[in-house]
């Protein structure tokens, strides 16, 4: 594994919007992507996005002040497709990956902090901490990589026996979710490789998110089991009233109290749920690309705002504003 750094420059653009206050729910709706994105990130609060497109690269938006804050360019000099992103939950850095390589970013001062190569599997998902250091990857080779960038630990956890597809990270760096194709998921330490819970299903885990506070967990399979877990004792919460079969979830994230879920799939669908009872709140579509092949979009990212709006990011290079009144 080794290490290449990087600098950027700052470029400031005013962002247009494209088609504001549209029919049904939908608020407002910003065009960041316009030949569709290959992946994007939210923060939490949905005010920045991060978003990878093959024509333009890494850039990063601020929704609320409708500006483009920084254009990073290209992850590596090969050009190679960012697939997974993820913005701190203190939205002061950024991880973004390819199959084979993943970079960090410090989103204040717009620049990267530097590029790792992996050559023992694929990345499959990505996480960050706050303090920028501590990051978490899933791997096709069955292995969860929890690595902190300052002083080179390596912690491999290997209870999966298959391929790693999604993982979280807490806040602080300490705890981590992962699950796989292996039909499980699993809370540890990432300070000692601890197992803390056992997440079971009867089909490969597809999707899991970490409530910001410790409060709760979600795992989500390939069937239409999605299952929220109190951390204080492991149990099972809820499980989300989904009537649509087979629907795999490509995004998740609790709200900051925890009461709620906002999720998205491949298929377009951006929900909200309570966590409590498993409740749908809202459903809604995202905007497909025009004149794309397949006519869909996937929801790479939802956030829910201070304001109760639910944000998505999906593949067509639109980022969404949901009402929920």
């Amino acid at each position: 594994m080794y290490k290449t750094i990087f600098s950027f420059s700052l470029f400031l653009s005013v962002l247009t919007l494209s088609g504001c206050f549209t029919s049904g729910s939908e608020t407002q709706r910003w065009q960041l992507a316009p030949q569709g994105s290959t992946n994007f990130s939210l923060s939490r609060d949905g005010r920045f996005a991060l978003v990878s497109a093959i024509e333009q690269g890494i850039v990063l938006w601020d929704l609320q002040q409708n500006k483009k804050l920084a254009d990073f360019g290209s992850q590596d000099q090969h050009h190679n497709t960012v697939i997974t992103s993820q913005i701190s939950d203190n939205k002061r850095f950024a991880i973004t990956a390819t199959a084979q390589n993943f970079a960090t970013w410090d989103l204040g001062w717009s620049q990267a902090q530097g590029l790792w190569s992996i050559s023992d599997g694929t990345i499959r998902d990505v996480a960050i901490a706050n303090n920028g250091d501590d990051v978490l990857l899933a791997l096709s080779n069955g292995k969860a990589l929890f690595i902190n960038i300052s002083t080179g630990r390596r912690l491999e956890f290997l209870a999966h026996h298959e391929k790693v597809n999604s993982v979280a990270l807490s806040p602080n760096g300490h705890y981590a979710l992962s699950g796989g194709n292996d039909h499980n998921a699993y809370l540890w330490d990432t300070r000692s490789g601890q197992i803390l819970y056992h997440f079971p299903h009867q089909s490969r885990i597809t999707r899991v998110a970490l409530q910001r506070d410790g409060k709760f967990a979600l795992t989500a399979d390939g069937t239409n089991e999605v299952f929220i877990w109190d951390l204080t004792n492991g149990k099972k919460v809820s499980e989300l009233d989904i009537n649509l079969r087979q629907q795999n979830l490509s995004s998740a994230r609790f709200s900051d109290n925890g009461e709620m879920v906002a999720t998205g799939t491949p298929a377009r669908r951006v929900e909200l749920w309570q966590t409590q009872t498993g409740e749908n709140l809202g459903s809604w579509k995202a905007e497909r690309l025009q004149d794309a092949r397949p006519a869909t979009a996937v929801v790479y990212d939802v956030a829910i705002s201070p304001t109760g709006e639910v944000i998505s990011g999906s593949s067509s290079g639109f980022a969404q504003a949901w009402s929920t009144n």
